[in-house]
């Protein structure tokens, strides 16, 4: 009798660990974190900046403060231009991306490239990741008024008409509340410091957790 119970017992036991060992992976993937790439020029590569200050840092330890589980590649290159971004698409989001945060547009602006030249990469750079169903936050870019009343009007039109083609999550001006504030920028009055680059993360921070909404809603469907 005892021989029966102790065969049972071990049975039991076999069966559990077996299911635990089913079940071991899926609890693991659900532990997978998310990866965004962040493809932008200077303002997201942190010129001037140690990588811990850097906007993907940054934001990535503020999604991880609120219980996002997160890691966010930077995929910035100081002086990059819409066009360049184009370029290295495809080997800067590399396959499993599951989202990407779009900041490109500012070298265009103070070299003044044709706005018709920084739509149509932008436009190609929206079109290629919708291709490929991955959700993209946008972040638009503001032209200097000294620039011509003109530039302004065809640069400044360039962010929200193409949010709205490709019905991406939008932050209107990546420099919201940063630019021209001397005291959040570097000694050359352009790039944010680390206190800048924090206020850049404190605003867009909604918006990068609407993107993990659309994240996760794409995988739930």
């Amino acid at each position: 009798m005892k021989a029966l119970v102790h065969s049972l017992a071990f049975t039991i036991l076999a069966l559990t660990g077996f299911a635990a060992v089913l079940v071991a992976p899926a609890a693991a993937q659900d532990k997978s974190p998310l990866k965004i790439v962040a493809l932008g020029d200077s303002l997201t590569a942190g010129y001037g900046l140690p990588a811990t200050d850097t906007f993907p840092a940054r934001l990535q330890r503020a999604l991880q403060a609120k219980g996002y589980n997160v890691e966010i590649e930077n995929a910035g290159v100081s002086g990059d231009t819409a066009s360049g971004g184009l370029s290295r698409l495809d080997w800067s989001i590399p396959d499993g991306t599951d989202a990407v945060i779009v900041e490109l547009g500012a070298n265009d602006m103070l070299r003044g490239v044709d706005p018709k030249v920084t739509r149509q990469a932008l436009d190609d750079i929206l079109a290629r990741l919708k291709e490929r169903d991955i959700p993209v936050l946008f972040a638009g870019m503001r032209a200097a008024p000294n620039l011509g009343a003109e530039f302004v009007r065809a640069y400044d039109a360039i962010f929200p008409e193409l949010a709205q083609k490709y019905d991406v999550v939008f932050y209107p001006f990546f420099l919201d509340g940063v630019a021209a504030q001397a005291q959040l920028a570097l000694r050359d009055g352009m790039h944010p410091n680390a206190e800048g680059v924090q206020a850049i993360v404190d605003g867009i921070l909604p918006k990068a957790e609407e993107l993990i909404a659309r994240v996760k809603k794409r995988g739930a469907s």
